[in-house]
């Protein structure tokens, strides 16, 4: 048995694991006292970054994503490999994806997409010092590169345009990060 916050862990079962994900169903004892299941998703830690040039423009994605079977408007956004920083992802993911270096990352802190049974905890980072290179998308990726201002990016998440959990926590900070510094 172990203590869990307030629910202890009976036992736990691996149910399934690839390299992006993992599914564990433990028994447990819940914080009432009653036996119960709990069932934990956990996703590779990621990133997601927002670049922005030196006009206040801002770099986008937009991909066909399966889960959720349609087009999607993000940040760049990508798991963080084994033996590799969430910087190095950062800059790695930045370049596959769109073909951008960014001479600057300021990091913005973590969000934690859905806390209530996924683990899949995102560094979320500003990139500044933009400059272009040729972009390497992995064979499952169709990325097509948009540029918007970043008012109607942080327009885009306040109308529901974008709904990439991560991708709305970074646009939103970045605006109070970006305010802050100007000021």
């Amino acid at each position: 048995m172990i203590q869990h916050g307030p629910w202890i862990i009976n036992s736990s079962e691996n149910v399934y694991h690839d390299p992006w994900l993992s599914l564990r169903c433990d028994q447990v004892t819940r914080p009432d006292g009653q036996p119960g299941t709990y069932s934990v998703v956990t996703i590779k830690s990621g990133v997601s970054v927002l670049a922005i040039d030196k006009e206040d423009f801002v770099y986008l994605t937009d991909e066909f994503h399966y889960a959720i079977g349609r087009q999607s408007l993000e940040t760049v956004s990508g798991g963080i490999d084994d033996n590799e920083t969430a910087e190095q992802a950062a800059r790695r993911e930045l370049e596959e994806e769109l073909g951008l270096i960014a001479h600057e990352l300021i990091s913005l802190g973590t969000v934690d997409p859905f806390t209530g049974s996924l683990l899949s905890p995102t560094e979320l980072f500003l990139a500044r010092g933009i400059s272009e290179t040729k972009a390497n998308p992995e064979g499952t990726e169709l990325i097509e590169m948009v540029k918007v201002p970043f008012t109607e990016a942080v327009e885009k998440v306040m109308s529901g345009e974008i709904t990439h959990a991560p991708s709305c926590v970074l646009i939103l900070k970045a605006e109070k990060w970006l305010q802050a510094e100007r000021s």
